[in-house]
């Protein structure tokens, strides 16, 4: 058995050292504070000297090792025991070979796919408790609001998407009724004074029709059924006049305190 040990760092490689202090106390005050989390860098000790992480690169695999607690590109912060593997030495680079063509370097993302996600698959591999929550949290945060906000614009373009649809059927049903009842109209027989055969129109019915006709055309002129576009277009048109009317109000909030 070997003992896993997780080795944390103050992410402090922005290049701007006032930047850098701002990450320190930013975790300072989030962490250790109160307890939230941070924003960190990790990576894992098992068996030897060297920790294993995880990091972006355009080609190869992102998957690097470096002495432990001795990552040049951070600020160490401290070290955590884990727990103890049952894996063997051979059996721990068999796993760091098969993450290594798992974890490419250029598929990292500071949200979904960083070093703290790769200790956790780890982590997981090696028969041991997951890293703590907090070291990863801000990251689990950021990705959660952007798959709610994509989800969101997903169903508004799709509700859109629908509505158009939807008017274009009606429209197209309306267009049939109209051509039904106008071609009854002209196709049926005047008052002449011959008898009236069954299944025909007498001269009121046909008045009726024209009527209807005449009705649904109107509705129809009106009732168009707009492109996506076009409610784009009355979208936009309607938060301009929305905006003008705010600044109508903040211009007359002015006045009235001068």
């Amino acid at each position: 058995m070997a003992e896993v040990v997780l080795h944390i760092y103050d992410v402090t490689n922005s290049g701007s050292e006032k930047t850098n202090n701002t990450i320190v106390q930013i975790n300072r005050f989030f962490k250790d504070g109160i307890g939230l989390g941070g924003i960190f860098h990790s990576a894992i000790q098992v068996y030897g000297n060297d920790e294993w992480s995880y990091g972006y690169c355009e080609q190869g695999t992102g998957v690097f090792s470096c002495p432990s607690g001795k990552n040049p590109m951070y600020t160490y912060r401290e070290k955590i025991v884990l727990g103890k593997t049952d894996c063997t030495i051979f059996l721990v680079n068999q796993i760091l070979r098969e993450l290594s063509r798992e974890w490419p370097g250029h598929t990292y993302d500071l949200l979904s796919k960083n070093c703290n996600h790769f200790c956790d698959v780890l982590c997981d591999r090696l028969g041991v408790p997951k890293i703590p929550g907090w070291v990863n949290r801000f990251a689990h945060a950021g990705d959660t609001a952007l798959e709610v906000a994509g989800n969101t614009a997903m169903r508004v373009k799709q509700a859109k998407t629908e509505l158009v649809s939807a008017s274009k059927v009606a429209y197209r049903f309306l267009s049939n009724v109209t051509s039904n009842i106008t071609n009854g109209s002209n196709g049926s027989n005047g008052s002449n004074g011959s008898p009236q055969r069954p299944g025909t129109l007498n001269s009121s019915d046909n008045g009726n029709f024209r009527l209807q006709g005449s009705w649904l055309k109107g509705i129809l002129n009106t009732a168009k059924p707009s492109t996506s576009t076009e409610i784009g277009n009355k979208e936009e048109d309607a938060n301009h006049t929305i905006a003008n009317q705010k600044k109508q109000s903040r211009d007359s909030d002015v006045l009235l305190f001068q």
